[in-house]
């Protein structure tokens, strides 16, 4: 791949990215004004505007610290010691090639083979990766497996990611308030003829389904972006046999067993969780694909 063509990929995954996130505010705002016209009829504008005013407290808390929920949530702690020297190092040798600040660098205890990237900028990035990574993964491996991540931080992937984790969060809860409200408040909709029920009707749609389209955006967005994190590792190992042979390494070894909510699975190197929905909507392109395409380069 040609670095004008590299490039101007990115740029396109950038305007898709901030496409796709406006899908995901349009939805969050429909499904608030659904639930200020629950909870206050004739009133619902001025609700609206402090349930936005709380939505927006919410996502920038969020997004500033959701690195660190994140990383807590996965069980991953620092880095530190003589153990973990080499990991470090690699970290900071392709963040340095990538011309970026190196990485806080975690690891997970899991016999699982992966890894991920977080944070809102290439200022505050962190990589984690797992115990069963390091000691399974050979040195050309591993690095493949880093360079990967280090590119979703230089690609300001991260930053994206992490937004679209706390706004599937968001919907998940509005959509739960929604439905619950339903059953108790859906009556003074009903009862404002028309419009009423017409904006319950879509209320209780978008409560149903907005799950599954921030689930669709997750996908949308993180096949097409590993594919560019693979192409943009090789790029700083000059090498795609390692970071190939890493993913017939997990392919072969990883059983998709690691306690990672579907809400942020996207950010893995790989699917944490297998599921017999997988083929229709994992947020990973098939290993297999990915591996023919790192062959072929």
């Amino acid at each position: 791949m040609g670095r004008v063509s590299f490039y101007d990929e990115v740029r396109r995954n950038r305007r898709s990215s901030l496409i796709l996130a406006a899908v995901l505010v349009v939805v969050v705002v429909a499904l608030a004004y659904s639930l200020a016209f629950l909870l206050a009829p004739g009133s619902e504008v001025a609700v609206l505007v402090l349930t936005m005013v709380f939505m927006g407290f919410y996502v920038y808390g969020s997004f500033v610290g959701g690195d660190r929920v994140l990383l807590s949530s996965t069980g991953a702690v620092p880095a530190v010691g003589d153990e973990w020297v080499y990991l470090r190092d690699t970290v900071e040798g392709l963040s340095i090639a990538a011309g970026i600040p190196a990485p806080a660098v975690y690891v997970i205890h899991s016999d699982e083979i992966n890894a991920f990237a977080t944070g809102r900028d290439p200022e505050h990035a962190s990589v984690a990766v797992t115990t069963g990574l390091v000691r399974l993964l050979d040195r050309q491996e591993l690095e493949g497996v880093v360079a990967h991540e280090v590119s979703h931080v230089r690609n300001q992937d991260i930053m994206f990611m992490t937004l679209v984790a706390v706004m599937v969060g968001l919907v998940a809860i509005l959509s739960h308030v929604i439905l619950r409200t339903f059953r108790f408040r859906g009556r003074r909709g009903r009862d404002r003829g028309g419009l009423g029920v017409a904006v319950l009707a879509v209320g209780f749609v978008l409560a149903v389904f907005a799950p599954l389209l921030t689930r669709l955006v997750q996908l949308a967005v993180s096949r097409r972006r590993e594919f560019m994190a693979d192409a943009s590792g090789v790029e700083l190992t000059r090498y795609a046999g390692g970071l190939a042979s890493a993913l017939e390494v997990i392919r072969d070894h990883n059983r998709g067993v690691m306690d990672v909510s579907e809400a942020v699975s996207h950010l893995f190197f790989v699917d944490p969780n297998r599921s017999a929905l997988d083929a229709l909507y994992a947020t990973h392109p098939p290993v297999d694909e990915r591996i023919r395409r790192l062959r072929a380069m």
